[in-house]
């Protein structure tokens, strides 16, 4: 049977064949180390979990409105006004089934075939796939490695036209880590506003910052700029509640409607236990969200230090989330591989550690490893790779 165009022109996974080769090794006994993690190694707070179970036990396990429970919009709107002194009120704010389903389905009220969405490279591999499935067309701007992968206001401004309808910008950033300040926020800010492009602030990592840094919404900078963005948030990176599915958009009360009515036609509304699992993370203690944080900090000053050692790695040191991303062209050169798709393959098979090459995220010089695994994994995986490199150089 013939499938439908927009799914014909999805881009396969390329760490599709990665990840079956990696299962399929330790089908066979093989101790693979898999830094391909885009979830924390943490659980669940205990907190969060009894709030969940007792919401069960007292009957909250039935439908709630679509776009998901008042108290949870509260308990997003306090979280709003308490972290960055931005005011939502519950028409502005839509709970969904994940930050990905919320980026999704905004995407899908917002484009019309052939609307452009500026997409800054490297990007989380999800954007162009969701921007094309609502018929949009991804116009990628490369944030250059010199600038810590942080496109300009004229590297902006050059890739407007009239077809552009908005610009994802994710701050903290997957698969880099890089942090926009609000000096650069406040440029690239004034680009939108000019010439009237919405912004889409991917803010998942926002908890998840370290060296002294601090999280900026480009939402709180000024009314104008708060008008003209969707905040994409939710718990799963903050809270370690990736397998909850709970993530919301903030913004113009106009497309929250609109997002809300969609959502009422495709997942009727956010899975109602993970709603009241929402409430307690945000209401409740934020000591086990400080506790990750700073031992990702720790993990990530560790480890940074060992992987700049490797031979031919070079690699800008992240200020966000709990991703590493060399670049390995050197390395790749150096062991004579052509491509480093070809390299991480290879690594794999004769070391058995697993990395995400950047050709996925629209950097293939690049690959991406997580440090959220345990620094002792983590640690032997880069003295894996080490020995890679001294067996395999020309």
């Amino acid at each position: 049977m013939e499938l439908a165009n927009r799914v014909k022109a999805l881009t396969p996974s390329t760490t599709l064949a990665i990840t079956a080769k990696a299962n399929a090794l330790k089908a066979e006994g093989h101790n693979v180390i898999g830094l391909g993690a885009g979830e924390p190694d943490f659980n669940t707070p205990d907190h969060i979990i009894e709030a969940a179970y007792r919401a069960m036990k007292e009957g909250h396990t039935k439908y709630t409105a679509s776009g998901g429970l008042l108290s949870l919009k509260h308990a997003i709107s306090q979280k709003f006004k308490e972290d960055q002194n931005l005011d939502y009120s519950p028409a502005e704010i839509v709970v969904g089934t994940g930050a990905k389903q919320s980026l999704y389905t905004l995407f899908q009220v917002l484009l019309n075939d052939g609307d452009e969405v500026i997409i800054p490279t490297p990007y989380w591999v999800s954007y162009p796939e969701q921007v094309k499935l609502a018929g949009g067309v991804p116009v990628y701007v490369e944030g250059k490695e010199e600038n810590a992968f942080k496109i300009t206001p004229s590297q902006l401004e050059q890739a407007v036209n009239n077809k552009t309808k908005a610009i994802i910008i994710n701050s903290p950033s997957n698969p880099t880590g890089s942090l926009y300040s609000e000096d650069e926020l406040k440029q690239l800010g004034e680009v939108c506003l000019k010439h009237n492009i919405l912004i889409v602030s991917d803010e998942i990592y926002e908890k998840l910052i370290y060296g002294g840094a601090s999280h900026t919404s480009i939402a709180q900078l000024s009314p104008e700029l708060k008008g003209q963005t969707i905040i994409i948030n939710g718990v799963s990176k903050s809270h370690s509640m990736t397998g909850w599915r709970i993530g919301y958009a903030a913004g113009n009360s106009a497309i929250i409607k609109a997002m809300t009515n969609l959502d009422s036609h495709s997942t009727s509304n956010p899975t109602t236990i993970s709603q009241y699992a929402a409430i307690a993370a945000y209401e409740g203690t934020q000591e086990p969200v400080e506790e990750m944080r700073k031992a990702f900090e720790s993990r990530l000053d560790t480890v940074y230090e060992k992987l700049i050692k490797i031979p031919g790695f070079t690699c800008v040191k992240p200020k966000g989330a709990f991703y590493l991303f060399p670049n390995v062209k050197e390395a790749v050169k150096l062991t004579g591989f052509e491509t480093v798709d070809e390299w991480v393959s290879a690594l794999l098979e004769e070391e058995k550690v697993a990395l995400v090459p950047g050709s996925g995220f629209g950097s293939p010089d690049n690959v991406r490893l997580s440090y959220a695994t345990s620094q002792e994994k983590f640690e032997e995986a880069l003295e894996r790779i080490e020995r890679f490199m001294k067996n395999n150089s020309k």
